[in-house]
């Protein structure tokens, strides 16, 4: 009887963390990921980094191996944006990121993340970037 109550009551505790969003996710299914989980995913080169910046941003500094993709064009490009891969939206810090994100899982992508802090944060941190 007593392994019962303990088996419910963490069956009841697992629940409530699910509902409120404290079990951890993939990389891939949260909704947004640091630079530091981003690089991890970048040196692993198994990840499609989508960068949602403007022509001339991305000209001036960007992430090595990074497909630009202009936020205003995503929704009409989508189908340049792999299926099959993990996908890491990024930005200058996060904002646009996130919109593109949305975009990407509204266009029915399920394995997509926004990267927080954007570019900003990655160079920071000494991360790989190109001029």
């Amino acid at each position: 009887m007593t392994k019962k109550i303990i088996y419910v009551f963490l069956l009841g505790i697992l629940s409530v963390l699910a509902i409120s969003g404290c079990v951890p996710q993939s990389s891939a299914s949260a909704p947004e990921i640091g630079v530091v989980e981003a690089n991890d995913l970048f040196t692993k080169q198994e990840t499609f980094f989508l960068d949602v910046r403007e022509q001339e941003e991305w000209d001036a500094v960007h992430i090595p191996g990074t497909t630009l993709i202009p936020l205003g064009q995503l929704a009409e490009r989508i189908n340049e944006v792999p299926k099959d891969k993990n996908i890491v939206v990024v930005c200058r810090s996060g904002n646009r990121s996130q919109q593109g994100r949305d975009i990407l899982k509204q266009a029915g992508l399920t394995n997509v993340t926004s990267m927080a802090g954007g570019i900003t944060e990655w160079s920071k941190q000494g991360f790989p970037i190109e001029p």
